[in-house]
C-alpha cells in the first residue's frame, strides 16, 4: 500500500446520492486532495462488501481518515496486517529496519541453534513482530506497548504468529524471564521532536496516537530509556534496532555506546530510512 499524503477537508465533488461508480469516487477523493485517487478508488472498490459499506469507506476518507484506518488493514513487508482506528500505521520505510533485522535473526538462529527470541517494543500494531515471526520461524516472540488499543490489534496480528503481547511502558511489560535472553529487540520508538509533532500531515497528527509520535524536546526521550535497559534483556552478542533520523543518528550512537551497545548506523536512501543497531558483546556477563 503507497504512503498517501492527506486529504484536505473539502466538500464531496459529487452529491452523495450519485451511483458510487468509479469515475465517482476517483472524483471525490481527487477532490478531497488524495494525490493516488485511482489507486485508492480500486482499494476501496476491492475491499467494501456493499454499496452502504464503499459510500462509508468514501466518506471517512474524504473526512481525512488514513486509508489504512479506512479499510482496516496496510501492506507491509509484503503481508496483509489488520489496523485498527486510532493505532500507529505501519511505515513503509519501517521495512527497511525488518529487512536489517530478519538478517540478523537468520544469523543468531545458526549461532545459537534454537528459536531466535524476539521482542517487538512500542509495537503499534504489531506488523514488525508478526513480519519477523514469519521470516524467521520458528521464533519465541514478544510484542508490547503502552497504548491498550494498540495492543488490542497487535494481539490479531501476533497471536496469529505464534507470539504473545503485553500491555505496559517498555520493558516493564516484558516477562522478567527474558531478562538476557534475547536475540533480536525491535523498538520502534517516536522519534518526533515535540515542536515537529504539529507538521506531521494531519491524518498522522490527528488520528494516530501522540504516544506513537512525541519522542520529547529532541526526539530521543524514549530511544534513550530503551537503550539504558536494554543491556539487561539482550542475550551476549544479542541485538536492538532502532529507528530514528539520519540527524539524529549520531546522538542515538552516543547513547547506544554509553550504555555498553556496539553501534552501526544503516541507511537506506530508497526507504529514506535510517536504523541504528547495537550489539551486546558476547563476552558480556549475563546479568543476574
Amino acid at each position: 500500500m503507497p504512503s498517501h499524503p492527506s486529504p484536505l477537508p473539502t466538500p464531496l465533488a459529487v452529491p452523495v446520492s450519485a451511483p458510487l461508480t468509479r469515475s465517482a469516487v476517483v472524483t471525490t477523493l481527487r477532490a478531497a486532495g488524495c494525490v493516488f485517487a485511482e489507486d485508492e478508488a480500486e482499494l476501496l472498490f476491492s475491499t467494501a462488501r456493499t454499496a452502504d459499506a464503499l459510500a462509508a469507506m468514501v466518506e471517512r476518507r474524504t473526512r481525512g481518515l488514513p486509508l489504512e484506518h479506512v479499510v482496516g488493514w496496510a501492506e507491509f513487508y509484503g503481508r496483509r496486517i489488520a489496523v485498527d482506528p486510532g493505532v500507529f500505521v505501519p511505515r513503509r520505510r519501517t521495512e527497511f529496519l525488518v529487512g536489517q533485522a530478519v538478517d540478523l535473526g537468520r544469523r543468531a538462529a545458526v549461532r545459537t541453534g534454537r528459536p531466535t527470541v524476539v521482542v517487538d517494543l512500542c509495537c503499534g500494531s504489531g506488523a514488525v513482530g508478526a513480519v519477523l515471526a514469519a521470516a524467521l520461524n520458528p521464533v519465541e516472540l514478544y510484542a508490547a506497548d503502552i497504548e491498550p488499543a494498540a495492543v488490542r490489534c497487535a494481539r490479531r496480528n501476533v497471536l496469529a504468529a505464534g507470539g504473545r503481547v503485553h500491555e505496559g511502558d517498555l520493558f516493564d511489560a516484558l516477562p522478567t524471564g527474558l531478562r538476557g535472553r534475547i536475540d533480536i529487540l525491535v523498538a520502534n520508538v517516536p522519534y518526533v521532536p515535540t515542536e515537529e509533532v504539529g507538521l506531521l500531515p494531519p491524518e498522522a497528527r490527528e488520528h494516530e496516537p501522540l504516544v506513537a509520535l512525541d519522542g520529547g524536546a529532541d526526539g530521543l526521550d524514549v530511544l534513550r530509556r530503551v537503550t539504558a535497559a536494554a543491556p539487561q534483556w539482550l542475550a551476549p552478542g544479542g541485538h536492538l534496532l532502532v529507528e530514528t533520523s539520519e540527524r539524529q543518528a549520531p546522538q542515538a550512537v552516543e547513547a547506544f555506546t554509553r550504555n555498553g551497545l556496539l553501534p552501526r548506523v544503516a541507511d537506506s536512501d530508497e526507504l529514506y530510512a535510517t536504523v541504528v543497531i547495537g550489539t551486546r558483546p558476547s563476552s558480556a556477563p549475563r546479568p543476574s
